[in-house]
């Protein structure tokens, strides 16, 4: 069986976890998947807390391995896999796998690259577009006319978030840590951002908006962001929660839901079904990816890290320096 190099969850001596540059047999796609040979792969929070557990919750007969977007080109195809051929380039959404040289996608969850992307850029692509489509457009229904906030502006989503949004027509705000962070937010396409070092953005933008507040809030950071989100958001707003660099527990005053009829939540991904997975693929390619092919949204990739330095690119990434999307460089 024919072999392929991965960065694979190892328990060191001490009880803790790290990635491991090791050797395994190249996976075997099913009904409907494909084989992609693996040119880059992209670094996100989700392998943070999987490498640092050293597991994760995973369905019968899936990989253990991190990954949950790549790009590279397709070397088989088995069953109906549509309109995909061997030797197609593609970047495609996974349930893990990503970290390897080979991996196996569904069909329906590869999307092509889009014009002037590059191959290894396209890594940074799927992950955060499909995140943002399913809890902004699907479960928050940010409508025509709505504002929108992110929480947490030059992180993978929110430079994500910040393009995708302003381009489809939404006035955007953002939050970063610094002045810098904050004139890129504004670069990409904030109407405002906000350095939440030196203001309070819950009164700088109820300024903005003349005390109307925000529609839709996406929020990375959590803890007790809640309470501020709350005091933000529009009447009948809705506040979204993908991450807790704050921490996942807080209070909350009730009232102030009731008070401005807004409605908190949050989601994961990759639970996900793989029909609601196919529907938002479907949805970007229609309504996204034109938009970066023509140029007005662009992938921001901080840095990229080998196969061997996957333990390197977890860490920078778990310090949040980045600005914008981490990926591994597998090939070439």
């Amino acid at each position: 069986m024919p072999s392929m190099k991965v960065s694979q969850i190892t328990a060191a001596g001490d009880g803790s976890f790290h990635l491991e540059y090791a050797e395994r047999p190249v996976p075997v796609p099913g009904d409907g998947e494909v084989l992609i040979r693996v040119h880059a792969a992209g670094v996100n929070g989700h392998d943070v807390h999987q490498v640092h557990r050293g597991h994760h919750p995973i369905a019968p007969g899936e990989t253990d391995l991190p990954g949950l977007e790549v790009s590279g080109t397709i070397v088989e195809c088995v069953g109906d896999v549509g309109r995909w051929k061997v030797g197609d380039q593609v970047c495609a959404l996974l349930r893990g796998g990503g970290y390897a040289e080979y991996c196996v996608a569904a069909a329906g969850l590869c999307l092509p690259i889009p014009d002037g992307v590059m191959l290894a850029e396209a890594a940074s692509l799927p992950e955060a577009f499909f995140t943002i489509w399913s809890n902004v457009m699907v479960d928050a229904g940010l409508a025509p006319g709505e504002r929108f906030l992110m929480n947490g502006g030059t992180s993978g989503i929110g430079v994500t978030a910040i393009q995708m949004l302003s381009a489809l027509g939404h006035v955007v705000y953002a939050t970063a840590r610094g002045p810098d962070k904050a004139a890129l937010c504004c670069k990409l396409g904030a109407a405002r951002a906000i350095d939440y070092e030196r203001e309070d953005y819950v009164e700088a933008l109820l300024a903005e908006t003349d005390g109307k507040g925000v529609d839709v809030i996406l929020d990375i950071v959590g803890g007790d962001y809640l309470d501020r989100d709350l005091a933000l958001v529009a009447l009948g707003g809705r506040v979204i929660f993908i991450g807790v660099a704050r921490g996942s527990e807080t209070t909350i005053d009730i009232r102030k839901l009731m008070n401005r009829r807004a409605r908190v939540g949050g989601s994961l991904l990759r639970p996900r079904s793989l029909t609601f997975k196919r529907e938002v693929a479907e949805a970007l390619e229609e309504r996204v990816w034109p938009l970066i092919s023509a140029g007005q949204i662009r992938p921001v990739v901080h840095r990229s890290f080998g196969l061997q330095q996957a333990n390197d690119a977890i860490a920078f990434l778990e310090e949040r320096r980045q600005i914008g999307k981490v990926i591994l460089q597998i090939e070439g």
